[in-house]
């Protein structure tokens, strides 16, 4: 069985103090579509932090699933918008996510 290097779970962000300053310096937190987090496997202060937050663990492919489905969402509202919006700069297609294991 391979080792994992991340954990993931799901929790509602809800503004400052969700992540705090010593939570980052203990581990790092890396967000995505969907409300999915990604933390470092194996490691005590993000289990406890997964807690605090009343985050729900994920599998890797049920993150995966919950990304991709907002992703492809985000993609298919661009789509729909006209050429005019679609041009304009720093509003690019959103792209595909593969979250690491």
């Amino acid at each position: 069985m391979a080792h994992k290097n991340f954990e993931y779970c799901v929790a509602e962000c809800w503004g400052k103090g969700f992540i705090k300053l010593e939570d980052s310096l203990r581990f790092k937190i890396s967000g995505f579509p969907g409300n999915v987090w990604q933390i470092p496997a194996h490691n005590q202060d993000a289990n406890l932090w997964i807690y605090k937050v009343a985050g729900t663990r994920k599998t890797l492919q049920e993150a995966q699933a919950i990304v991709t489905a907002e992703v492809t969402a985000a993609q298919a509202a661009w789509d729909a918008l006209p050429e005019e919006q679609k041009n304009r700069p720093g509003n690019s297609r959103p792209t595909d996510i593969v979250l690491p294991e």
